[in-house]
């Protein structure tokens, strides 16, 4: 009997689910401006899509190629990014509206510290800052999640433990 391959979307929704678990956690301590709590995330996709591709090389007996852990690696990522999407989305329109006043009003404290910009320069930030706050974090997202994920399928296909005999072209 074959044995069945756990889809990569499963996983991203697994990792997905941690991820947002962890935002939640992060949020209601009030510890959003902590950069190391936000780095945390990134450690977890890393974790998650290492774990991911390695389980996807032993479900597939070692007969896998570097090409195919990566690729099943980065399919997870594109699961997380997507949920990631849509998560964001949803809670800063919805669930967490005043989480877009809170991260204006800690711009708006680093914009006055710098010192080099007047108070209507500083207001007409904030205003663009907020008009374009959901683009602005999906296209972070897409764009770190990304990164992140393309590093973190090239460690997981790595260290994926790999049929030496296997050659894909014998298929």
């Amino acid at each position: 009997m074959e044995q069945k391959i756990t889809p990569p979307w499963t996983k991203g929704l697994i990792i997905s689910l941690v991820l947002v678990v962890f935002g939640l956690a992060v949020y209601f301590t009030g510890q959003q401006q902590n950069r190391a709590l936000g780095s945390v995330q990134f450690v977890l996709l890393v974790a998650g899509l290492i774990i991911g591709c390695i389980g996807f090389a032993k479900q597939m007996n070692g007969n896998v190629s570097f090409g195919n852990v990566f690729a099943h690696g980065f399919k997870i990522t594109a699961g997380v990014i997507v949920i990631m999407v849509i998560y964001t989305v949803i809670a800063s329109k919805f669930l967490f509206p005043e989480m877009v006043d809170q991260a204006m009003a800690q711009a708006r404290t680093e914009m006055e510290k710098k010192g080099n910009l007047t108070d209507e320069q500083i207001t007409q930030g904030i205003e663009l800052g907020r008009k374009f706050f959901i683009p602005f974090a999906i296209g972070g997202i897409i764009l770190m999640f990304g990164i992140i994920g393309a590093i973190g399928s090239l460690i997981g296909a790595a260290v994926a433990k790999k049929n030496p005999n296997y050659n894909p072209l014998e298929q």
